[in-house]
Formats: structure tokens, sequence, C-alpha cells
């Protein structure tokens, strides 16, 4: 059995639309609310305002 024009149509918009990229502002959320980092919670912190040279 094969699909007439407008069902591959049909198809293939669904089929692209479920694999289109994300958005950043996606991307964003999904590692706040993964918790993947929230090792760096525990990590010291490194550096300070006063460390390295002003940018003018």
């Amino acid at each position: 059995m094969s699909l007439s024009k407008e069902e591959q149509d049909l198809l293939k918009d669904k089929l692209l639309f479920e694999f289109s990229q994300p958005s950043t502002t996606d991307l964003m959320q999904v590692a706040q609310n993964s918790g993947s980092f929230n090792f760096l919670h525990d990590e010291p912190d490194l550096y300070t305002l006063e460390d390295g040279e002003p940018i003018s």
C-alpha cells in the first residue's frame, strides 16, 4: 500500500517537526530542571571580582 502525495507530505511535515532543533531557551530550561549541573554548587569559587585586569 502506498501513500498519496498529500499523505506523504503530511507525514514528512510531522516527521520533520518532531526532529526540529530546540530553542536556546528550551535547552537552558532542560539543563536547569534536570539537575545536571548541581555539582557546581559544591565547587569552590576560584575567581573574584579582584582577579585580573579591568576591561576598559
